[in-house]
Parts: C-alpha cells; sequence; structure tokens
C-alpha cells in the first residue's frame, strides 16, 4: 500500500502543471533533445548502419558460398574419381565464391605442381595439405570479414544509450531549475532524451548480437566443410 501511495505521489509530482506539455512524438522528441544528446542518436544511427552494411554483405557471401559448394562439391567428387586433376582445378575456378573450391583449388594446384617436379615420394602429399591448411586460414578470415564489429555494437549499443540516458536527466533536472517547477513541461525534453536514447540504443545492440550469433554458427559450419574437404 504504501509503494502505491509512493507510485501515485510521484506521477502527481511529475504531471502537476503539464498543460501545454509537448507531444511524445519522434519530430517533437528530437527538437526537445539538446545537442549532447543528438550526437548520441548520430552515433547510434551510424553503429546501425554499418551493421546492417555488414547482415547484407556477408548473408550475400555466405549464400553465394552455399549455393556455388552445393554445386562444385559433386561436380569435382566426379573429376577426381577419374583422376582428373586438371578438370576438378577447372571447376574450382568456376565455383570461386564457393568456399570450399577456393580450399580445394589451393591443394589441387599444389600438387599438381609437384607431380610434374623431381620431389621424392610422399612430398606432394604433404605440400598438399600445408597449401590445403593455408587457404582454409584464409577462407576463415575472408568469411568472418566485419562479424567480429557486430559482436562490438552488440556490446557497446546499449552503453551509448546509456550515456544518453545519463544526459536527459542531467537535462531534465536543468529544466526543472530553470523553470522553478516540477511539472512535465519542465522535464519533457529530458525525458524524452532519455527515453529516446535508452530504446535506440537497444534497439541496435538486440538484432546486432542475434545476427553475430547466427553468423558465427554458420562459419563454424563452413570451418566443419573445409577440414572434411
Amino acid at each position: 500500500m504504501m509503494i502505491g501511495a509512493k507510485v501515485i505521489a510521484l506521477c502527481l509530482f511529475l504531471f502537476q502543471g503539464g498543460e501545454g506539455a509537448p507531444a511524445f512524438d519522434l519530430i517533437s522528441m528530437w527538437r526537445g533533445m539538446g545537442w549532447p544528446a543528438r550526437l548520441v542518436v548520430v552515433v547510434l544511427l551510424i553503429m546501425s548502419a554499418w551493421s546492417i552494411g555488414v547482415m547484407i554483405d556477408r548473408w550475400i557471401a555466405y549464400q553465394g558460398a552455399r549455393k556455388q559448394s552445393r554445386v562444385f562439391a559433386p561436380a569435382v567428387a566426379g573429376a577426381l574419381k577419374d583422376g582428373n586433376i586438371r578438370e576438378a582445378i577447372e571447376i574450382a575456378e568456376q565455383n570461386k565464391r564457393s568456399h570450399l573450391a577456393k580450399v580445394v583449388t589451393a591443394g589441387l594446384q599444389e600438387f599438381q605442381a609437384h607431380q610434374v617436379s623431381a620431389e621424392i615420394p610422399g612430398e606432394e602429399i604433404e605440400a598438399s595439405k600445408r597449401a590445403l591448411e593455408r587457404a582454409a586460414a584464409i577462407v576463415h578470415a575472408e568469411l568472418k570479414r566485419g562479424v567480429s564489429s557486430l559482436a562490438t555494437i552488440g556490446s557497446t549499443a546499449p552503453f551509448v544509450g546509456l550515456f544518453g540516458t545519463v544526459l536527459g536527466i542531467i537535462h531534465a533536472f536543468q529544466g526543472i531549475s530553470a523553470e522553478k517547477t516540477t511539472g512535465l513541461a519542465a522535464v519533457a525534453g529530458g525525458i524524452s532524451e532519455a527515453l529516446v536514447t535508452t530504446a535506440f540504443g537497444l534497439f541496435v545492440a538486440i538484432p546486432a548480437v542475434w545476427v553475430y550469433n547466427y553468423f558465427t554458427s554458420k562459419i563454424e559450419s563452413f570451418d566443419v566443410e573445409m577440414d572434411n574437404s
């Protein structure tokens, strides 16, 4: 009962003298913000645009790799079964977006180069194995390009929004001090800053974390496929 009475008292305290208070739509809240809070929103917008760009780029890359690998795998398996290494390399070069093709091509080219040389028996296999490992490491790095930035954005965006919340609270107290009143009109600008920056920080962070986890699982599956190749 005492907690409920305190909540009611707090509401009456905030809303007294609330006539003429600005509406809480996006345009009104933006106009009511101070420049420090606007800068926070701009930073969050940049972070959001970057994360969306990474999401689109990686999605296109992963879809292309998956699609071409489905074509490449059975075709190159047939060529290798017949012992036709040159044909297998040509098939790989036709599917350059495939992560499997990039790895297998490196191993086959190394193997082919050692076949025509005077290497001791077994050396060509070891050389091909090293080439496969190097190619797999390079392709793994290519697949991860930009994905770590999603984790960074997902972990820092809420704190950027929290910084905007602190600025909003400061703005609200400044409004109370300037207006010499505790009504809603005096604190509306600060409340809008706190609400917008907090919500926007979470809006940027949550999708970034979700997509980062999804892309990480995709990369792990690609690594397994390259190891098996």
